[in-house]
């Protein structure tokens, strides 16, 4: 086994790495089916105006691009934010709200300060 090889399977185990893969993953797959229903759909002439292009497939390219960041940082930051969400398999709820109780101060009376004149 390469050192390349031997890397990735190392990094695949670590379940943090491993969750983002998969997310990544899930964004790529829905950015090519984004593309393919704006290509398909063809909303304001999109379309056309990627084909009318001398080099569709960098055009179309940098709008895969977009997609891929675009989406897979979506899926990559939910995947993240759910971590500590308990959806019923055994995950612990983790709760940011913690009640805190607030008493009123009591009110501060505003000295009213003189006008002051300038002297012409």
């Amino acid at each position: 086994m390469t050192g390349y090889a031997r890397a990735l399977r190392d990094l695949l185990r670590l379940p943090l790495f491993r969750l983002l893969a998969v997310n990544l993953a899930i964004g790529v797959c829905a950015a090519v089916l984004m593309l393919g229903g704006l290509l398909a759909l063809n909303p304001h002439g999109l379309r056309d105006l990627i084909m009318a292009d001398r080099a569709p497939l960098v055009a179309a390219g940098l709008l895969l691009f977009g997609l891929v960041v675009t989406f897979g940082s979506v899926a990559m930051g939910a995947a993240i934010m759910a971590i500590g969400r308990d959806d019923g398999r055994g995950g612990k709820k983790h709760s940011a709200a913690v009640p805190v109780h607030v008493y009123a101060a009591p009110s501060v009376r505003r000295l009213e300060m003189p006008a002051l004149r300038m002297s012409s």
